[in-house]
């Protein structure tokens, strides 16, 4: 690995992920009894941040950078939606997830400048076995057992690429249909799921096409940090084995972690500062990326349909 923090990340989600399954086994109860039941309809956030700077009579001569810079303007959406049926034995979730965000920067007496900064889709159906459920009194409380995933992730434009100096053209878009099979644990008080799993999947982007696998880990976490304000923390890590196809655009690893507090302004309605990262690896050649992106959301959230207690 080209980064030690990433690499160290990894092997500790490993290791959380065992520790995990040894933990649940010896606080669980061996008689599972479901604490939902029925259909729950949740938008788990739906938020909006824009930025605009605009200058005019801009000019390098200026000591203030208020009226030296460039004009630019900033939007980002997003949508998280959950769709989950609860039964006795089992838990069957679709969640839909899009995100778009785009940068635009107008110079003084040069062509705009307009680039993505986030672009993704992504449709999946989880079914989990409800095997055991671990009281409230070890970290909240959670249920925990085996899932099965499918998912689809796109893009809403393809990306451009620039084919030569000053010249750009549109790519392929992403599109790959991915399957995960693993265990879980979920529906905690604090732990809203922490899982590992391997990953089988099918990388249309390109031709020819390629199957490849990898092993996954992550988590989502809430707390409540007082009336009105809400923590809210998650992270994957993926590590790809084998590629069917080679391409210079294989990954070794991706990782990506998202921090945020939401605060209650009126009902459902709340400011959200956070702060996303993002980091990838190349399989063939020596280069780590990332990405930060940090700001402040209006963010919405409720629940239409709440399945009942049992």
């Amino acid at each position: 690995y080209n980064n030690p923090n990433v690499f160290i990340l990894g092997v500790t989600m490993k290791k959380l992920s065992l520790l995990a399954v040894a933990v649940f086994l010896l606080f669980s109860t061996t008689a599972f009894a479901g604490t939902k039941e029925g259909l729950e309809l949740e938008l788990k956030q739906l938020a909006v941040s824009v930025t605009s700077t605009e200058v005019h009579n801009s000019s390098p001569t200026f000591s203030s950078a208020r009226v030296n810079g460039d004009s630019q303007t900033a939007i980002q959406g997003k949508l998280d939606f959950d769709a989950r049926y609860f039964l006795p034995k089992f838990l069957w979730t679709t969640n839909l997830f899009m995100e778009y965000g785009k940068t635009n920067v107008r110079p003084v007496n040069k062509e705009e400048i307009t680039t993505e900064n986030s672009d993704k889709i992504s449709l999946t159906t989880d079914l989990t076995y409800r095997l055991w459920k671990v009281d409230e009194d070890f970290i909240g409380g959670f249920e925990a057992g085996p899932f099965v995933n499918v998912g689809y992730e796109t893009e809403f434009d393809a990306p451009e690429i620039e084919i030569e100096e000053g010249v750009k053209e549109r790519g392929n878009r992403k599109q790959v249909l991915r399957g995960k099979a693993g265990f879980k644990l979920f529906e905690g008080k604090y732990l809203k799921e922490l899982y590992a799993a391997y990953v089988f999947e099918r990388d249309f982007t390109y031709t020819p096409e390629s199957t490849n696998t990898a092993f996954e880990a992550g988590f989502r976490a809430e707390a409540e940090v007082r009336e009105g304000v809400k923590f809210v923390a998650w992270s994957y890590y993926r590590d790809y084995q084998t590629y069917s196809e080679e391409k210079i655009s294989d990954l070794d690893y991706e990782v990506e972690a998202e921090l945020r507090l939401d605060v209650k302004l009126w009902n459902n309605l709340a400011v959200a500062p956070f702060v996303n990262y993002y980091c990838a690896s190349a399989q063939h050649f020596n280069c780590v990326a990332d990405n930060w992106y940090t700001g402040i959301q209006i963010s919405y959230s409720t629940f239409f349909k709440k399945a009942e207690e049992i």
